[in-house]
């Protein structure tokens, strides 16, 4: 009888569901709306990751009956521990495979864009958080509640820091930029003030700002120094970031892969990624650093895989059935 295996990526924007066969055959791949965390509406949470479970089946005509080895649950927003029991029981009481993974989405990452099971993966979307995980198996990683926590960059924190560089360039506090132009024409709106008060009103969300990122990669593209300047502070938080880890971890000396992933981080810009590696190997030269370049959910499925006792063989069939990323065919 076939056996199968269920990878999951949960990050704040999307939800990726894989099925595979313990050979390596992919079977469904679903895509859903981002994850919370659990503590918010357990109810909620647990039917949405469920759902997609059984849409993945659904879509590739697999009964729930069938054996489900290992499901590997790479989810954001399970940072602490209270939020991982949480989770793993509520996954386990689901029944949807017989052994149950719950871990950070950033481990995804690791696990999809290196070749070993240890390094350090960044992953900076919206926001920023990271995991180093050394030879051992031992893991590092941050509190990554967001800026209460002392967590910087991302495509938020980049929006937000365009957005006052427009305002400060118009009332004398900041250099020219041509931010001032390109933030307040973006939402239709006359000067940078205008948009700041929008966002105060509650007529623009806060978390919207993000959407403003990839303005200040054009500008900084075109030469403009303030938006420079912002790619440079982030690109040395990703940096530090980093850095951090891999003194933590005692990997200095190593030539560790760090793999480097989400959305702000995978925008391809030169400036950024060779500004990272450049301070990367100032803590450590050996490093060998590099921009994911299939889809998180892989390493989940990896992870999954392997836990189910797969060989190589069937690791080879499945990075060749998801390196062109998420069929059209699917939900």
């Amino acid at each position: 009888m076939p056996e199968y295996v269920l990878g999951i990526d949960g990050g704040n924007s999307k939800t990726d569901v894989v099925l595979a066969s313990t050979t390596g055959k992919l079977l469904a791949w679903v895509r859903g709306p981002g994850i919370d965390s659990p503590l918010h509406d357990v109810d909620v949470w647990r039917t949405l990751l469920v759902g997609l479970v059984a849409q993945a089946r659904a879509q590739a005509g697999v009964s729930s009956l069938s054996r489900t080895v290992t499901a590997v649950f790479c989810l954001a927003n399970v940072d602490l521990a209270v939020e991982r029991r949480l989770a793993h029981r509520e996954i386990q009481e689901a029944g949807v495979a017989e052994q149950i993974v719950v871990q950070n989405d950033t481990l995804a990452v690791l696990r999809a864009g290196a070749t070993r099971s240890w390094g350090v993966a960044v992953v900076a979307g919206a926001g920023i958080n990271a995991v180093g995980v050394h030879p051992s198996g031992r893991i590092a990683r941050f509190l990554a509640l967001g800026t209460i926590s002392g967590d910087l960059g991302g495509g938020q924190d980049i929006g937000v820091t365009a957005l006052g560089a427009g305002v400060r360039a118009g009332d004398g506090r900041g250099p020219a930029t041509v931010l001032s132009r390109t933030v307040p024409q973006h939402y239709g709106l006359r000067n940078p003030k205008d948009v700041a008060i929008a966002v105060h009103r509650g007529d623009i969300r806060y978390d919207d700002l993000l959407l403003l990122a990839p303005l200040v990669f054009a500008a900084a593209a075109a030469g403009d120094k303030v938006a420079t300047g912002i790619l440079a502070r982030f690109a040395d938080e990703v940096a530090v970031t980093t850095n951090a880890l891999i003194r933590r971890l005692h990997l200095t000396r190593t030539d560790l892969e760090v793999v480097l992933g989400g959305g702000t981080l995978q925008s391809g810009d030169r400036y950024v990624l060779e500004r990272v590696t450049q301070r990367i190997h100032e803590t450590a030269n050996k490093a060998q650093v590099g921009v994911i370049q299939v889809a998180p959910v892989f390493g989940a499925v990896v992870e999954a895989l392997e836990r189910g006792g797969a060989d190589q063989a069937a690791l080879r069939r499945i990075r060749r059935e998801m390196s062109g990323g998420l069929p059209t065919s699917t939900s």
